[in-house]
């Protein structure tokens, strides 16, 4: 295994798998999601961990999150990866969280460099 990705069983990201596009409720269901919001490229960053990605971006969106993300105005969702195993997922976003910001903005880039917001792909 080799580079940040490596370590996701399935990633999911601006290309986007097959998962999203034909809506396998199996895997959109199973596992966890690890994702980044932010409110506007090259803005603030912040790195969640969720079983249900499409209910969660859209939590964020609503501002029905209480904390960092509504305080700050983070609706965009930028990079998703799926893992197969929760307690990976999890791991998975404690190891990000203490990634320097220059690293999360790479694996941005790599897979979104228009920062677009991913979750009409994703509903």
């Amino acid at each position: 295994m080799s580079g940040p990705v490596a370590a996701a069983s399935t990633s999911f990201v601006a290309g986007l798998g097959p998962a999203t596009h034909e809506k396998d409720a199996s895997t959109m269901s199973s596992g966890g999601w690890i994702y980044i919001m932010t409110n506007r490229p090259n803005g603030i960053l912040y790195v969640g961990v969720t079983d249900n990605l499409p209910r969660r971006a859209w939590e964020h969106r609503e501002g029905l999150v209480e904390g960092f993300t509504k305080r700050y105005g983070l609706k965009r969702l930028v990079y998703a990866e799926h893992h197969d195993n929760m307690l990976a997922a999890r791991q998975r976003e404690r190891n990000m969280k203490h990634y320097p910001r220059a690293w999360k903005v790479r694996l941005i880039l790599e897979t979104n460099p228009e920062w677009d917001d991913l979750y009409d792909r994703v509903m």
